[in-house]
Parts: structure tokens; sequence; C-alpha cells
């Protein structure tokens, strides 16, 4: 899949976010990156031999303090390699990408990765 086409569903799945929560996302850009780097893959503590489908760098909202302000905006960054070779078929990437995408943006609202694989668990048994 081109860059073009998967920006695409990157920015589709934005808009499938509740609008209530996009308001709290005012300060976070989201990227997309062809592959994860080693320093990605340290720096999210990724096992040797696994990947990352995405990835948050910032400062969670719950632990910022009165002195937080003039930043720069948090980063999300979706990896579109291992996103493609995660879905079974073309028509699983949009929900992949939606997926890695709230995950990503849970740990930005200071849920930590146990608290986002439970909540994640808790939804697919809602499905």
């Amino acid at each position: 899949m081109g860059r073009d086409e998967f920006q695409d569903l990157v920015d589709e799945a934005w808009e499938r976010i509740p609008e209530g929560f996009r308001d709290r996302f005012s300060n976070v850009a989201i990227f997309v990156q062809d592959e994860p780097s080693a320093e990605h893959l340290q720096s999210a503590g990724t096992p040797r031999g696994h990947t990352l489908l995405g990835l948050y760098q910032g400062i969670p909202l719950d632990r910022r303090g009165w002195g937080y302000n003039m930043v720069l905006p948090d980063q999300v960054t979706l990896f579109q390699g291992p996103i493609e070779r995660s879905a079974s078929s073309q028509a699983e990437i949009p929900q992949i990408i939606y997926d890695t995408l709230w995950h990503e943006l849970a740990h930005h609202l200071g849920m930590s990765e146990t608290e986002v694989r439970d909540a994640e668990r808790r939804r697919a048994n809602r499905r």
C-alpha cells in the first residue's frame, strides 16, 4: 500500500475517534513511518524478535505539572510496515490502524501498557 493511501486510513481512523476525546488530543501530532527504528524498539522495551505497530512519545496528561507549557506536541507514530504485515488481509488494515491509534492515545491520557491492554480485552469481549 502506498503512503498516501495509508495516511488516508490514518486520517479516517482519527475521524472515527469520538469528538469529545479528540478534543483532549489537541497537542498530539500523529506521524506515519515505514518501520520502527532500533531506538524506538529500545525505548519501548520491545523484546528481540518483536516489533511495534505504534509508539507514544510525550508526557501523559496525568503527569503534567503547573509548569508544563510552551512545549512541542506529544507524538504518536504509526509504523506502516508492521501494521500491514500484521493484517491477514487488506480489509483488516483500517481496523488495525484504528486500534493502534486508540492504544497510543490511551498512553497520552496516562494509561499504562497493562491498563491499555486490559481495556482492549474488555472492548474485544463486548464486540
